[in-house]
């Protein structure tokens, strides 16, 4: 490796340094032959003529792919060292050789690392020594990445697109520089890197060329990690006196913290400045240099990282790989085949119920249609009498089994006491309920169309002959016209019962019910979860008119045969007890004991158990608040576990009535002291005081069954939450807690059973659970189970991975210094630096495939339970995962979601 240009004199050994005459040429120092084959240490000496014409000898220590100075002596006219005369960086000398130093020291950095060796004690003396080690090697090449998958990685061709259509009379402002290049969001890092590139070429203008953009872009680029490192040095140091200092520093702190939208990092700026300065900057030069930036970005990976990815052998991760590859099948048809088959496995459960549901239904309209096609009637209607009549049968049958899917209690203690779950899909049940309602749906249409549109006018117009077996249906005179059917008993009362379930259908759809309507819409008031409420509950109407339109019919008059009574008895008297249990059971308020209004619209509620309330992991209750409305119940998953001696929820703010209980509970916190984090606080488990008084009651009803309550079900778990979805999981993450701590009740009765009960083992031997979230403030409302879990698990049975999306990816130029300073904090405290926990933060989004094949290496031959819990948006993914992984290894996942 050549050595810097400067002035220099021939490099010789220890054994001949003084015989070797000095020329003013340098030379090379070999690292082919000595150095990487070599097992011991070399010395090397070399000597240096500085610009007073002063010379001076170093020592160099090589010791395998490190270099150290080990010794620099002044030497006289006759050319012999001073011996022990170390040149001091203080000095004149000294201080003019420095940079010299440093380029020698860079000029001999290895290019093929091989063991370390501990640098001597001598070497420690002059300057900190650093080196590239394999696991370095790895880091560097994946760092400081101003060019990734999210910047215009798809080359020069799109920026010079971008730029035509961008430009202003062919110039490119600095504003719209990020924009051009692809770094889009990050306006304000785009900016500061420009200014470093322009400022490195000499620039002052605010714009651009196409050619000068061409430039900027190779250097933004190149994949050289030296090359890297030095522009992101130079962005740093705006003044380019090859120093940079605590000020600027900070400012860049600041920069990466907006860029990434880090608003507690950004506050803690000086802080954050002042560890990094103590880290590189040990005797408070009060700057620090290029290679002391490089040492800190060429820190070992951490040992959580590093524990991810040694936790099964290569061999194995290969084999899985193989086994992963897509197939060479090309047949389309064999192709499909199988995906049938993988679709039919999955949803088999759903497939049966709801042929079954279909089935009945024909079977019902073929039925009742056979029926009216005998009758006299069927020469005057025709088909159109019959489709009618075929249609109400379903129409009975379809609103009586409606209720049952939100028999709530009665799904629940199915699920909890009999084996039923292992064959009807009861995670479903919402889902069903509204395949149901649009079953109902379709019967209404084709019932009331049929009479209002066909068989009536048929019946006005028919001739005296034809209308004669009709007389007593109709009556002697033949109706007079069309009004004589609608104000009628069975006339006016279908009428108002299509009208009310109309409105109810249409105020039931996700569009509506969510108030995604804009706000200029003059129906957006008359639309969300409340107007959804009310018009649910008119169907307590609608039952009572059907019942009315089922004993008003004209075609049936025998009492027996009038049905629709029959159908919706039960259901309705089995909903009916529901609804008197869930009053009964909310009557009494519970006793708030704690509240805690979080960063990012989260309000925490601690409340005292009700009397015999018995729930698993997993479950919800409904919470109802007067205060805020007399009526409205809304559903929430519960934090705390069945151990604990308290119930808990966390509810985000979403609507309007979450907006309001937040403003209520807030009104009665303690406001944050001076330094805290924001944290709104409230404790009353010490009794009633005046400063609590105020808090409204609140009834609560539940629990419900949900997806995550058959956790215990499974060897292994992957446990996914996304925003305020972990809160269910949450639970689960402190029960699995609570049964892995000496004493746990492994194998204890069931929650919610006797004492007599039916013991049930807890099969969960391990938990992986993930948690993505947009905010950082987000991981202030779980900090609290974060750090017990991290302190009282000692096996290590539960693995917690915490995801900040919005920090760029770890590799991105935008996220090097959140990344430095996340290991630097860790590393001397113990706590991250975003959580607040143990627990380290992985940044952007996790890589879902290689979550799922590293479950599935660890835990061959298992059944492992993946349960999802947020917004819909990624169901669809993990769903195909768990089904790739099922079926192309061993390791058996079944994927159970619950969205909000």
């Amino acid at each position: 490796m050549e050595m810097p240009d400067i002035e220099a004199g021939t490099v010789v050994t220890d054994s001949d340094s003084s015989r070797r005459p000095q020329d003013n040429t340098a030379t090379s120092i070999p690292n082919s032959g000595n150095l990487e084959g070599s097992s011991h240490r070399a010395t090397k000496t070399t000597r240096f003529k500085d610009e007073d014409d002063g010379v001076v000898e170093i020592t160099l220590d090589i010791q395998r792919d490190s270099v150290s100075i080990q010794d620099v002596r002044p030497v006289d006219d006759s050319g012999s060292a001073h011996s022990g005369a170390l040149v001091s960086p203080s000095s004149s000398r000294g201080g003019k050789l420095s940079s010299k130093l440093r380029q020698v020291t860079n000029g001999l950095k290895l290019t093929n690392p091989s063991k370390k060796v501990p640098p001597s004690p001598a070497a420690k003396t002059v300057r900190k020594r650093y080196d590239r080690s394999k696991s370095s090697a790895a880091v560097a090449l994946k760092g400081l990445q101003f060019v990734t998958a999210k910047v215009g990685n798809d080359g020069w061709t799109a920026v010079e697109k971008r730029f035509n259509h961008l430009q202003v009379d062919g110039m490119l402002l600095r504003s719209r520089f990020g924009k051009c290049i692809g770094m889009e969001g990050s306006d304000e890092f785009a900016m500061q890197m420009f200014d470093s590139l322009a400022r490195k070429r000499g620039m002052v203008k605010q714009v651009l060329t196409k050619e000068e953009l061409k430039d900027f872009w190779e250097q933004l680029s190149d994949q050289g990690f030296d090359n890297r490192l030095q522009t992101f040095f130079d962005m740093v140091d705006k003044n380019a006196d090859g120093r940079i200092t605590s000020e600027e520093v900070k400012e860049i702190i600041a920069l990466s913290a907006s860029a990434n939208k880090l608003s507690k990092i950004k506050e803690r700026a000086d802080e954050y400045t002042a560890l990094i300065m103590e880290e590189l900057d040990p005797n408070n030069l009060g700057y620090i240099e290029l290679e002391d930036l490089e040492a800190l970005l060429l820190q070992s990976p951490s040992e959580a990282v590093a524990r991810s990815t040694t936790t099964h052998s290569s061999k194995l991760s290969k084999a899985l790989s193989m086994k992963l590859a897509p197939s060479n099948d090309t047949s389309p048809l064999r192709r499909h085949w199988q995906e049938f088959l993988y679709f039919v496995e999955e949803n088999w459960k759903r497939i049966w119920v709801m042929t079954l549901w279909i089935s009945i239904c024909i079977a019902l309209f073929i039925w009742k249609f056979i029926q009216y096609r005998n009758r006299a009637v069927f020469h005057i209607m025709g088909y159109c009498v019959a489709t009618a009549k075929g249609a109400a049968e379903t129409l009975k049958f379809n609103m009586a089994l409606v209720l049952l899917p939100v028999c709530r209690n009665t799904i629940t203690w199915i699920r909890s006491k009999t084996k039923i779950g292992a064959v009807v899909p009861f995670n479903d049940n919402i889902n069903f309920h509204k395949v149901i309602a649009a079953g109902v749906a379709v019967g209404v249409a084709l019932h009331a169309g049929a009479h209002l549109t066909c068989d009536f006018p048929l019946l006005l117009h028919a001739s005296d002959a034809k209308y004669e077996p009709m007389k007593p249906f109709f009556g002697d005179k033949r109706p007079p016209n069309y009004w004589w059917f609608v104000k009628g008993t069975a006339g006016w009362t279908g009428i108002v019962m299509v009208v009310l379930m109309s409105i109810a259908f249409v105020l039931a759809q996700p569009w509506f019910r969510r108030n995604k309507l804009k706000d200029t819409n003059p129906l957006k008031k008359m639309t969300g979860f409340n107007a959804f409420w009310f018009t649910h509950h008119l169907f307590a109407i609608v039952y009572a008119l059907l019942i009315v339109h089922g004993t008003s019919l004209y075609l049936t008059k025998e009492w027996y045969k009038k049905s629709t009574w029959m159908y919706i008895a039960y259901p309705v008297f089995l909903y009916s007890c529901e609804r008197i249990v869930r009053l009964f059971r909310s009557h009494d308020a519970v006793k708030i004991q704690k509240v805690a209004v979080y960063p990012g619209h989260v309000l925490a509620l601690y409340m005292s158990k009700p009397t015999g309330f018995r729930y698993r992991s997993g479950q919800y209750i409904f919470i109802n608040c007067r205060a805020v409305s007399p009526y409205e119940w809304h559903p929430f998953s519960i934090t705390s576990a069945p151990g604990d001696n308290y119930l808990s929820v966390h509810i985000r703010t979403r609507g309007d009535w979450t907006s309001r209980l937040r403003t209520v509970f807030s009104e009665a916190c303690r406001p944050p002291a001076e330094g805290e984090s924001g944290l709104l606080r409230a404790d009353l488990s010490r009794g009633i005081t005046d400063s609590n008084a105020r808090f409204p009651k609140l009834l609560i009803d539940g629990p419900y069954g949900a997806p995550a309550q058959d956790y215990r079900e499974y060897d292994v778990l992957l446990l996914i939450g996304l925003g305020i979805g972990a809160t269910p999981l949450i639970s689960i993450v402190k029960d699995v807690l609570n049964h892995i701590q000496p004493g746990g009740s492994v194998g204890g009765a069931e929650p919610g059973g006797t004492g007599k009960a039916k013991k049930r083992q807890f099969m969960t031997k391990r938990a992986y659970f993930y948690w993505v979230t947009r905010e950082e403030g987000s991981f202030e409302w779980f900090r609290g189970v974060m750090n017990e879990v991290a302190e009282k698990d000692k096996d290590q049975v539960i693995e917690l991975h915490n995801h900040c999306s919005s920090v760029y990816q770890e590799g991105d130029a935008r996220s090097a210094l959140i990344v430095m300073l996340q290991e630097l904090q860790h590393a001397k405290k113990g706590v991250d630096i975003l959580s607040g926990t143990s627990v380290k933060t992985h940044f952007a989004r996790p890589n879902w495939r290689s979550v799922f094949k590293r479950v599935a290496v660890n835990h061959e031959n298992q059944r492992v339970g993946v349960f999802y819990c947020g917004e819909p948006v990624l169901v669809p993914q993990l769903r195909q995962l768990s089904a790739d992984f099922t079926h192309k290894t061993n390791t058996k996942f079944e994927f159970h979601k619950e969205n909000f």
